[in-house]
């Protein structure tokens, strides 16, 4: 079952302009080490923090809260699977949300994904409740 669905557009001109303009101040307030080290090894460091926006912003959004009620920018932190499918792991008042709206017997799977076309970047964030195994297995008796 659906629990959430998130979406976001950012504007990677934006983006840039607040990098140069707070640099640091800005990476670390928003991003976790691990996002910011793929930024900086990438072409495009700053469509990939543009990116890390926007599925920031989309899962806040599929978590029902906006950016509101104690979710910090790094309770959300975008990382990569070897394939390079992006995936979106949750900590703080963001996972205590998540388990909130988590049926019991029922696990969270956060789904996003990203793309950009200069000058925007765009992410999807979906939040799904699969049955436990266990579960599953208690119906069938």
């Amino acid at each position: 079952m659906i629990l959430g669905i998130g979406t976001d557009l950012a504007n990677i001109d934006r983006i840039a302009g607040t990098l140069d303009r707070f640099g640091d101040r800005f990476r670390n307030r928003v991003f976790t080490e691990i996002e910011q080290a793929k930024a900086e090894r990438r072409r495009d460091t700053v469509g990939t923090y543009a990116k890390r926006w926007a599925a920031k912003e989309a899962c806040s959004k599929a978590l029902g809260t906006g950016l509101a009620m104690g979710i910090s920018w790094k309770d959300m932190a975008v990382s990569n699977l070897r394939s390079g499918q992006p995936t979106m792991q949750v900590t703080g008042w963001a996972a205590e949300r998540l388990q909130e709206m988590t049926p019991a017997g029922h696990e969270a799977i956060i789904h996003v994904t990203l793309t950009d076309d200069h000058p925007w970047a765009q992410a999807f964030v979906v939040i799904e409740a699969r049955p436990l195994a266990d579960a599953e297995s208690s119906l069938d008796s």
